[in-house]
C-alpha cells in the first residue's frame, strides 16, 4: 500500500482511543480530518499541537465557521485532546509483542486476529481497531506484531488496505467479514476464518494449532503440505507397491 498516513504504533493508538472517546466516530474519518489539518504522516509531535478548538473545527468540518454543534461536549473534547497528546493512556490494552525469531519455520503459519480490546478475538474485519499477528506452530503460539487499523483506514479502499496490512499472514480470524471484503483478503493471499463467538485470541488459535499436525485440505493448501487424508492414501499406496 502507499505511504501510511500514521507514522507509528503510538500515534495510531492515540487516534484509535480518541475515536472511541468521541462517541465512536469512524476511525477513517478522524484520520482523514487529522491528515487534512496536520499533513501525513501523523506523528506524536504533530498530534500534541492540537487544541480543543482545533478538534471542534475538525469535527464540524465545512460548518466550523458557523459555530455548529458537533454533538460532543466541552469536557469530552478536552478529554479527547488529552488522548491525542498522549496523556493518561492505558497501554495495558495493547498486548506486548513477544521476543523471538519470526523466520517462518516449517510447519508454522502466520495468523492475524481482528481485535478491539486486549488480546481478544472481538473484531470485525472492516471495523476492528487492530490486528494481532501470531506465529502459530506445533509447539508455540507467539504474538509477533500488533498493527493498528488506523494505518489503513485513511485509504480510499479501506478493506483492500486492511488486507494489505496483513498480507504477510496466511489466515485472518474474525468475528465477521462481508463478501467483498473476504474476496479482497483472499486476493491478498489471506484466508478468512469466521469465529462469530469470538473470545480470547489464544484459545481460538489453540484449536487451529491442534490441526497443524494433520491438516484438513483447506489448511494443508495454505501450509503448502499434503492434506491428512491424501497423506494416508499415499502411504497406503506405497505399502501396496
Amino acid at each position: 500500500m502507499s505511504e501510511t498516513p500514521v507514522a507509528s504504533r503510538e500515534a495510531a493508538f492515540r487516534i484509535a482511543l480518541t475515536a472511541r472517546a468521541l462517541n465512536g466516530i469512524e476511525l477513517r474519518a478522524l484520520v482523514g480530518a487529522l491528515v487534512d489539518k496536520l499533513q501525513a504522516p501523523l506523528t506524536e509531535a504533530k498530534l500534541a499541537t492540537l487544541t480543543v478548538e482545533d478538534l471542534r473545527q475538525l469535527l464540524a468540518g465545512d460548518f466550523a465557521e458557523q459555530g455548529c454543534h458537533v454533538g460532543v461536549g466541552e469536557a469530552q473534547l478536552k478529554a479527547a485532546v488529552r488522548l491525542l497528546w498522549g496523556e493518561g493512556l492505558a497501554h495495558d490494552d495493547f498486548p506486548a509483542v513477544e521476543a523471538g525469531a519470526d523466520d517462518g519455520a516449517p510447519g508454522t503459519i502466520r495468523v492475524a486476529v481482528a481485535a478491539n480490546r486486549g488480546e481478544n478475538l472481538d473484531g470485525h474485519f472492516g471495523s476492528c481497531d487492530r490486528f494481532l499477528v501470531y506465529r502459530v506452530g506445533p509447539q508455540e503460539i507467539r504474538l509477533v506484531d500488533v498493527r493498528s487499523a488506523a494505518e489503513a483506514d485513511a485509504a480510499e479502499d479501506r478493506n483492500a488496505a486492511r488486507a494489505a496490512l496483513i498480507g504477510d499472514c496466511q489466515i485472518v480470524c474474525v468475528q465477521s467479514i462481508g463478501g467483498p471484503a473476504a474476496a479482497k483478503a483472499v486476493r491478498a493471499g489471506v484466508h478468512p476464518v469466521k469465529l462469530p463467538g469470538g473470545g480470547p485470541a489464544r484459545a481460538a488459535l489453540a484449536e487451529l494449532q491442534q490441526r497443524l499436525a494433520a491438516p484438513p485440505p483447506w489448511l494443508a493448501q495454505i501450509m503448502g503440505v499434503p492434506a491428512a487424508s491424501l497423506a494416508r492414501f499415499a502411504a497406503d499406496a506405497e505399502g501396496e507397491a
